[in-house]
């Protein structure tokens, strides 16, 4: 018993040695911008050739993983583009940006009922100027498209929840940009839609998530689709706030992604 409990401790360590290993691939780095600085972290393809151009996937992380650490914003999402697969199949320069605490990828206004931990409803705000985390945000896309060989027909912007959001306000900000966006459990003003055609959308929720309501996607999508944007709407009926585990394993999504390109 004592040896089967040993071996159990050993492969527990061990299986922590490695998944640090693996997130290690993502290199760490910060841009400063006007005395603010932004954590983020970079994959590179396997044998990544600085000759060749690639693939930008940006990957925007939720309320729970802000911060100063340049860790957490991994917690969700990476390990999809650590996966041997797909980094054969899909080579790409992945980037996991860091939002602040005391900031929000998206100008939207929450409102809470009852107390501080009741219903939240969300206003989003279309117009005025960006969060400083979007400034510092757009600061860093243009910077990556300097320092790397990217192909500028094949940029993408993925997000969850905050970074769903802040998925479709990238995307009106910098709509000459990305080929294909996917926002998971987020949202944004219906009326913003027409800033938005250019993109090609695959939408994604949890039918019973009772911290952003399915609502805010299915107003984007109807949105969408009223101004002949290029959307696709999947709801997981069963799934709740995290319906991000339920996008990641849905079949053909990186293949999707990839397959999109500007013109």
């Amino acid at each position: 018993m004592r040896k089967i409990l040993v071996s159990i401790i050993w492969l527990l360590i061990f299986s922590k040695c490695v998944y640090a290993q693996d997130m290690g691939l993502f290199e760490k780095q910060w841009l400063t911008q006007n005395g603010d600085t932004m954590p983020f972290r970079v994959l590179l393809p396997e044998n990544y050739d600085p000759s060749k151009k690639y693939p930008l996937v940006l990957f925007l992380h939720g309320r729970g993983e802000s911060g100063v650490d340049n860790e957490k914003q991994l917690a969700h999402g990476a390990k999809m583009f650590l996966q041997d697969s797909i980094r054969k199949n899909y080579p790409a320069i992945v980037v996991f940006p860091q939002c602040a605490s005391n900031s929000y990828w998206s100008n939207v206004q929450a409102v809470t009922t009852g107390s501080k931990t009741g219903k939240r409803t969300f206003y989003f705000v279309s117009e005025g100027e960006p969060s400083q985390s979007m400034k510092m945000l757009i600061g860093l896309l243009r910077n990556l498209l300097v320092r790397y060989p990217i192909k500028t027909n094949q940029v993408y912007v993925m997000g969850l929840s905050m970074g769903g959001m802040g998925t479709f306000e990238l995307v009106r900000r910098m709509p000459n940009l990305f080929a294909a966006a996917i926002p998971i459990c987020g949202g944004a003003d219906p009326l913003t839609a027409k800033a938005l055609v250019k993109t090609k959308w695959w939408i994604f929720h949890g039918g019973k998530d009772d911290i952003v309501l399915p609502v805010y996607s299915e107003q984007m999508v109807a949105a969408l689709q009223q101004v002949k944007a290029d959307v696709q709407f999947t709801l997981f009926p069963n799934a709740n706030h995290n319906s991000w585990d339920a996008t990641f394993a849905e079949p053909g999504l990186l293949k999707w992604l990839f397959a999109q390109q500007r013109k």
